[in-house]
């Protein structure tokens, strides 16, 4: 079963358009290594977004997350103006951390594949849980 068809069922799936920019890129033209954690953090505030949780509003109430492992790997280059889609899953958990796995895909092409795990902590950087209504 592939990521995409693991995730549609229970909404802890997103795919997030992305155009390499050209900040983004070594002199090559080819879209720097640093900027795949980049835009993995853009889809997994999209995906809480899109469950109705900014992560603005979560901080304001008392619930952080931080991220406490990250692994990448390169399978192909991304270049300057190319269209991208970040796939990103999310798997919660019982407890106080959640994972993601994410696909960098150019049309059907895999450039990266990459995981977090964040752990839910307060604002005293306590370990907490994460709220019930985050990811049922």
């Amino acid at each position: 079963m592939s990521m995409n068809e693991s995730c549609q069922e229970d909404h802890r799936h997103i795919e997030v358009p992305v155009r390499v920019r050209y900040v983004e890129c070594d002199p090559m033209n080819v879209a720097h290594h640093t900027v795949y954690p980049v835009w993995f953090e853009i889809a997994r505030t999209d995906l809480l977004r899109q469950r109705g949780n900014a992560y603005r509003d979560l901080e304001a109430a008392g619930v952080m997350f931080v991220v406490a492992r990250m692994s990448l790997r390169y399978h192909k280059p991304a270049k300057y103006d190319d269209e991208l889609t970040i796939i990103c899953e999310a798997s919660p958990s019982a407890g106080v951390k959640v994972e993601h796995a994410y696909e960098v895909r150019r049309g059907n092409e895999l450039l990266a594949t990459g995981q977090t795990t964040l752990v839910c902590i307060d604002r005293d950087g306590k370990l907490k849980p994460i709220p019930t209504d985050l990811f049922p």
